[in-house]
């Protein structure tokens, strides 16, 4: 078995696995920046599967998101039916407001795709991989050229996590209006 395996069991249940290293990374991530680009992925065997290669142009950046606060504040005045919905309905799940703050943050990359690393009762931690469309390396890549075609794929939901709240994990039978799109569907139809 390879070594990415180890890696990846060690990850189904981190607190238990890597105890006080969990705990203590945890710790020196919530007092740096929340936008912050680091050297080397945490989750080496999740970045591989995604794409990510130890290369130049790709970059990894490890986003912060407060958990929560999906809750609308009390409803003082105004006693419309409108304003009695106290829960926001996102359409988007944290992942890919962790990409899209990334991607605002570094807007001459793309994003490629990103991963869980942890979390804690305040915050949720990311890992995005992002790519430099017009980096020569990525360029002579045939792998990798498809993505100087595409650009601010993130905010279009073309990445997994994009894909994932579009509903677009699904289809066949149940799943006929997902595609292309559940507003593009509706035009259609009027």
């Amino acid at each position: 078995m390879g070594v990415y395996k180890y890696v990846r069991d060690l990850w189904k249940d981190p607190k238990a696995n890597l105890g006080n290293l969990w705990q203590e990374r945890l710790i020196e991530w919530r007092k740096e920046p929340t936008t912050i680009r680091i050297l080397r992925p945490t989750r080496i065997d999740r970045a591989r599967a995604l794409g990510y290669k130890a290369k130049q142009g790709y970059v990894i950046l490890r986003q912060r998101l407060t958990r929560g606060g999906r809750m609308r504040p009390q409803i003082r005045a105004g006693r419309r039916p409108k304003h009695f919905r106290r829960k926001k309905v996102l359409g988007m799940n944290y992942q890919q407001v962790a990409e899209q703050r990334a991607n605002i943050k570094h807007p001459n990359l793309e994003v490629l795709n990103s991963y869980y690393v942890g979390h804690d009762g305040i915050s949720i931690w990311y890992e995005i991989i992002l790519i430099d469309r017009s980096h020569p390396v990525i360029l002579a890549d045939k792998r990798t050229a498809w993505i100087k075609s595409q650009k601010r794929r993130v905010f279009r939901g073309l990445t997994s996590a994009g894909k994932k709240s579009r509903g677009l994990r699904n289809k066949g039978q149940g799943a006929e209006k997902v595609r292309p799109g559940r507003r593009a569907k509706n035009r259609q139809s009027k």
